[in-house]
């Protein structure tokens, strides 16, 4: 897929996102970028997984604009997680200009939302980076297809690439089968993909699935486990 050109759009619940004309895909959904974050991957994810934990490790695929790792970073916080460190990998970083106009941390009750915002954009690439004394942000440049991960690494995915019909090969039982190992036993990915081929495959890689509730605009999400140990 190559790069393209945004668009900044508002959606229905007031928050932005970027939207690709050529492709005619939106970064979130336009029901509400920040609703469908929240719901997805807080609510629904990091939720379920850190309720029992005081430290997690979360990979996401495509870190895109940044409000996946911002809202993971104030629930983090706010549920005084002692540490969590958070790899996100993307091919196509969004630039600055775009960005900065999704105006994400205005959407925040926290004085130091855009100071933080600021640093997980602005961090290097390829190197970890302390946001904070408690969350570690280590953002991968690179083809998530091409990666490997040490084997039971992580707690908690957030698959979040764009839909199967334009990046069929980031929805493989392959993939998932990577990301499987890459899990601890118990751990979860969260997807907001509800697609007959994608919970196939994911069930493929092992993973046992379960189909929650969307957010607003979306009937259905998937969450899928790796079984814990016996």
């Amino acid at each position: 897929m190559k790069k393209e050109t945004p668009e900044i759009v508002v959606t229905e619940d007031g928050s932005k996102t970027l939207y690709l004309p050529e492709l005619k895909e939106h970064y979130h959904s336009s029901y509400g970028a920040l609703q469908e974050s929240r719901h997805i991957f807080i609510e629904s994810g990091f939720k379920a997984t850190a309720s029992n934990a005081c430290s997690l490790t979360v990979l996401e695929m495509g870190f895109g604009t940044g409000l996946n790792a911002l809202l993971t970073f104030i629930e983090a916080r706010k549920m005084g997680l002692k540490k969590v460190h958070y790899l996100g990998v993307e091919a196509f970083p969004v630039e600055k200009e775009y960005w900065l106009q999704l105006e994400y941390p205005t959407l925040f009750e926290d004085k130091d939302a855009g100071d933080i915002f600021l640093k997980m954009h602005e961090s290097p690439w390829d190197l970890p980076y302390f946001i904070s004394e408690k969350f570690v942000l280590n953002k991968i440049l690179g083809d998530f297809t091409s990666m490997s991960f040490k084997e039971a690494s992580f707690d908690l995915v957030y698959f979040d690439a764009f839909a199967p019909d334009l990046q069929p090969e980031l929805w493989s039982a392959e993939v998932f089968s990577v990301i499987y190992k890459a899990l601890r036993p118990g751990g979860i990915l969260m997807t907001y993909s509800a697609k007959g081929s994608v919970k196939r495959a994911l069930q493929s890689a092992g993973f046992v699935i379960e189909g929650l509730p969307g957010p607003p605009g979306k009937r259905e999400i998937t969450r899928a486990t790796r079984p814990s140990a016996t």
